[in-house]
């Protein structure tokens, strides 16, 4: 059992016609969701981004998605679901997803979850669904 101090979340969008999204993305960890979010052209057709949450964030709005406020702690990893979420909004709703790691402390002790890595890919929208669970 550890505190959370930082939390990584590598995203790979699909390179593939209508992959990219101007939609919302959030990920589901400790029965909290965090809205990940940078000032970099997010989630494009081909784009592979590592957004880092907590301890040296390089998201928009850290303070508000930030896993030491409250404290979050690894105990309560299992506890609950694991998940990325497509919230779509604006001219491309959809979201061809490739790849998604998280990984909780990384370093010493870390804990990573991986959804679709080994080429697959996940169409993610209002008709397809819009969550993704992490393993």
């Amino acid at each position: 059992m550890a505190v959370i101090k930082k939390i990584e979340v590598r995203i790979v969008t699909g390179n593939r016609s209508g992959a990219g999204t101007d939609g919302e993305v959030y990920i589901g960890i400790c029965g909290r969701e965090f809205y990940i979010d940078s000032s970099v052209r997010d989630f494009e057709r081909g784009s592979d981004q590592t957004y880092t949450i907590g301890e040296g964030a390089n998201i928009n709005h850290p303070a508000y998605n930030d896993p030491r406020s409250p404290q979050l702690d690894t105990v309560d990893l299992d506890k609950f679901p694991k998940y990325i979420r497509l919230e779509p909004i604006g001219s491309s709703p959809e979201w061809n997803l490739e790849e998604v790691t998280v990984t909780v402390n990384p370093g010493s002790g870390q804990v990573v979850y991986r959804a679709l890595a080994g080429g697959l890919n996940l169409w993610l929208g209002q008709q397809y669904g819009k969550f993704c669970y992490l393993k």
